[in-house]
């Protein structure tokens, strides 16, 4: 009996050690991923093309200083982002979607607060003064259940001179029309980079995503890590190589 106890009350500072050093390695993932960065996947074609469905992204949640929504298991009981810093015209950005405060949307940021926004045509305009248009050339893809899509593409340069690119599928969308509205302090303005495939600050708060309060944002979107084109059987790993985009994996969003 008594070698018992003696091995017993070995074996208990080693068991204690072994737990601690659990609970300091979920603590430091936890804070990776709440305070420094996270990975989402992207599970719609409103940010095409610069993201397609599959396309799996790293988000820097230090970005824009801390909020409530920085963590990943439980909000911080913060009404201001704490350390906050700006954000830049063109960012795209990761945000908890204001009608519910929980469901992860990824749109382009446009509009600052103040800055008065207007959709002509399905042509934006800043503070009176139009985005910049450039006609490149279609861009195709595959679509749900592989059917083929076809858009217009377009280089859109912003007034400070940031450039990226947007598809259109031409007049007639409900949104190409929208304003002019002035973005509140302390909110944003975020659409989509497919303009007639997306839910955005063009609709409502109610219907969509309305003005984009600063409390709600979680991170800016840094890079792809990688891509699926989703066409990848997992009983077949041949068909997962098929499956890998190569060309957009580890490639920077900036």
């Amino acid at each position: 009996m008594r070698l018992l106890i003696v091995a017993a009350s070995t074996e208990w500072p080693n068991m204690k050690r072994e737990i601690l050093s659990w609970v300091l390695v979920l603590t430091a993932v936890l804070a990776f991923r709440s305070f420094a960065f996270a990975s989402y996947y992207i599970p719609s074609e409103s940010m095409a093309p610069n993201l397609l469905v599959g396309d799996r992204i790293v988000v820097s949640k230090w970005a824009y200083g801390f909020g409530p929504y920085n963590t990943e298991f439980f909000d911080l009981p913060l009404e201001q982002r704490v350390l906050a810093r700006p954000l830049s015209r063109g960012d795209i950005a990761v945000f908890k979607l204001p009608r519910d405060n929980e469901t992860d949307y990824i749109k382009r940021i446009i509009g600052l607060p103040g800055d008065e926004i207007q959709f002509r045509g399905g042509v934006a305009f800043i503070n009176g003064e139009m985005i910049t248009r450039l006609r490149i050339d279609d861009f195709v893809w595959a679509g749900p259940e592989g059917r083929q899509q076809r858009a217009a593409r377009f280089e859109e340069t912003l007034p400070d001179g940031r450039r990226y690119v947007t598809l259109d599928w031409g007049i007639g969308s409900r949104a190409d029309d929208f304003g002019p509205a002035t973005v509140p302090e302390g909110h944003y303005f975020a659409v989509g980079d497919h303009r007639d495939n997306s839910l955005d600050s063009r609709f409502s708060k109610a219907s969509g995503v309305g003005f984009v309060p600063a409390r709600n944002l979680v991170g800016r979107a840094e890079a792809i890590l990688w891509s699926w084109s989703g066409e990848a059987e997992w009983s077949s790993p041949v068909t997962w190589l098929n499956a890998f985009r190569g060309n957009r994996a580890v490639s920077a969003l900036h």
